[in-house]
């Protein structure tokens, strides 16, 4: 049976924002199955909590899996099995419910990121960042275009109209980028609730400052010290080397908000 090559420390935080009444994000940490991922729900009448929670639900039934291509055919069937529960429940309520969706899956020394919508995934290597995922919105096809600048998109007036998420249309449509993994690298999932408020350096910054929960944490108060306008949901997630492992590592953590810690407490 394949294993992670390398341990990971993992941190996630959720908060309903300052504004927003209900959180419809929900996360899930699976280190021993190599998965995380964020969820952002959309929908009338809190559909959009029923949205996120199911894609949550299905996804942590993967269980452990014994490649790189089974992790992914694992994950892949259990969304595709969260879309149609989405689906069916939309049609029950004759409404458009539906959920954002960005995941690390991380196996054999190999990581994979797949996204629909403009929840995001980020790399840090090197002290650099980088956006692994690539949003789905109306804005960034203005922008690949050229027909805006990036100056005019941050202020664009629909800046927050995705083109994709699970659940919305007859067909799931996720983008997949793959690569090797590396000790150290750090990985930054976020609801579009944390890049509202927070640029790349300052998450770069953040990430660079300490440990997952330390990340967290910081770009959580960040968040709501400037308007928290949206939920806010954030997993950081570092690949430690095994063989240089500390004997002080601890792989538990705690987590706030929704979702689920298969190794530790569910809030």
């Amino acid at each position: 049976m394949s294993q992670l090559s390398f341990q990971s420390d993992s941190y996630a935080v959720s908060h309903a924002g300052c504004v927003r009444p209900l959180n419809e994000d929900n996360f899930l940490v699976e280190p021993q199955s190599g998965l995380w991922l964020v969820a952002d729900g959309m929908g009338g009448h809190d559909a959009g909590e029923v949205a996120s929670a199911s894609i949550v639900e299905h996804l942590a039934t993967m269980g452990i899996a014994t490649s790189a291509p089974d992790l992914r055919a694992r994950f892949e069937d259990r969304l595709a099995r969260a879309h149609a529960e989405i689906r069916r429940v939309a049609q029950e309520r004759g409404v458009t419910i539906g959920s954002t969706v960005a995941a690390l899956l991380a196996i054999d020394g190999r990581f994979a990121c797949l996204w629909s919508g403009d929840s995001r995934v980020y790399l840090v290597r090197d002290d650099a960042i980088s956006q692994v995922s690539r949003d789905h919105t109306e804005v960034q096809e203005l922008l690949d275009r050229g027909v805006i600048t990036a100056d005019e998109a941050r202020n664009w007036p629909r800046r927050n109209v995705i083109t994709r998420a699970v659940g919305v249309s007859d067909d799931i449509d996720v983008d997949i980028a793959q690569g090797e993994l590396q000790p150290g690298d750090t990985f930054v999932l976020g609801t579009d609730g944390l890049t509202a408020h927070v640029s790349d350096d300052e998450i770069l910054s953040a990430v660079a400052g300490g440990s997952p929960q330390q990340a967290c944490e910081a770009l959580l108060q960040m968040v709501l010290a400037r308007g928290g306008t949206d939920n806010v949901t954030i997993i950081v997630v570092r690949m430690l080397d095994a063989a240089n492992m500390p004997s002080t590592y601890r792989k538990s953590a705690a987590y706030a908000g929704n979702g689920h810690d298969r190794n530790g407490d569910r809030p």
